[in-house]
């Protein structure tokens, strides 16, 4: 496999590309299966240490209530100008109803919400003293879906599977995805003619995801899935194209990117691997950045882009969310106006 290098030319031709699909975001609808929850940010001022433990006393001055996992991967969808129908699985529990009251605020109303009472809706609450997290609080349980609630899921897959461009499977393991439902969506996906996209995590097998056509792994989460030592990812010998060669080998997939944080991001296609440098200006937090790229990878490819064009438009979206605190949608206004004044 070749590195290729992109001249000038050939970056402001695929801008000029990317720019021009924005406009069919509209007529793109992706399909999202994943965990869903909410993201809570307790936020204040820290003054002083409790005289019952060493630990800061926060001072609240406001609460927000934000969608999370798959559902940011939505609405990051939405906010694009996308349309997008999501499945997933809720408990029978008051974080559910907020959560469908977040989903109402957003203007996401395309959800196949599967409620199983034997789990919490998942939900993380971050306290922060400035832009600083304090603590994180998360309720949520791990265990896989029971075979009836995991039939449901696949049923109601399976009722909006025609009308997708697009099939995007955003793991964050809270106990959604067994084995069996991924490959039956994947499988159905490949029946009629669907792309699929996964957003893999790091301890899920990556047998798991076998037969995606592309999976959006970070650098860390390659050297789990491949079960190298965490102590290699310093091995400059252990390359991302190594990497990409064994995962894609793995899955059975002849195209697959790596995003690299700082380092941008290694596409890997036509047996060429293309390497796209970051285009973040500022990194204030991180928290959802692979949702967004996965979310404007999805409308790009379902626009009719290329997998670097689709790449370009992701890592100009991800520069944008990692700006801002906390979970935070790329709207579609921001991402034209970033493309437009990056020469």
């Amino acid at each position: 496999m070749n590195e290729k290098k992109l001249s000038l030319d050939e970056w402001h031709i695929m801008k000029s590309q990317a720019l021009k699909a924005l406009e069919k975001f509209s007529q793109s609808q992706v399909l999202v299966v994943g965990d869903i929850g909410i993201d809570e940010y307790v936020k204040g001022e820290v003054k002083r240490i409790s005289p019952e433990a060493p630990v800061p006393v926060l001072n609240v001055e406001q609460t927000e209530s934000r969608l999370g996992l798959a559902a940011n991967v939505a609405q990051n969808i939405t906010s694009l100008g996308g349309s997008c129908e999501l499945v997933s699985v809720v408990g029978e529990d008051k974080s559910a109803l907020d959560l469908k009251k977040i989903f109402n605020e957003c203007g996401i109303e395309k959800l196949s919400l599967v409620v199983d009472d034997s789990r919490p809706t998942t939900k993380k609450t971050r306290v922060i003293h400035e832009a600083h997290h304090i603590v994180r609080i998360d309720y949520e349980k791990k265990e896989f879906i029971s075979p009836a609630i995991e039939k449901q899921v696949f049923q109601s897959f399976e009722s909006k599977i025609e009308q997708a461009s697009v099939v995007v499977i955003e793991d964050y393991n809270k106990g959604i995805f067994t084995e069996n439902l991924i490959q039956k969506i994947i499988k159905k996906s490949k029946e009629v003619g669907k792309l699929v996209l996964v957003d893999p995590h790091e301890t899920t097998p990556l047998s798991f995801y076998k037969g995606a056509d592309i999976i959006t792994p970070n650098t860390q989460e390659s050297f789990a899935l491949l079960n190298i030592s965490r102590d290699s990812i310093l091995d400059k010998s252990i390359t991302p194209l190594l990497l990409a060669q064994k995962m894609m080998k793995e899955l059975g997939s002849e195209r697959m990117i790596i995003t690299q944080g700082k380092d941008g991001v290694s596409i890997f296609e036509n047996n060429q691997w293309l390497q796209l440098p970051t285009l973040a200006k500022q990194v204030y937090d991180v928290t959802g950045a692979g949702d967004t790229v996965i979310a404007t990878l999805a409308l790009g490819l379902s626009s009719g882009l290329s997998l670097p064009e689709s790449c370009l438009l992701a890592n100009y979206a991800a520069g944008l969310v990692v700006a801002k605190v906390g979970s935070v949608p790329c709207s579609l206004e921001d991402l034209r106006a970033s493309l437009a004044e990056q020469k």
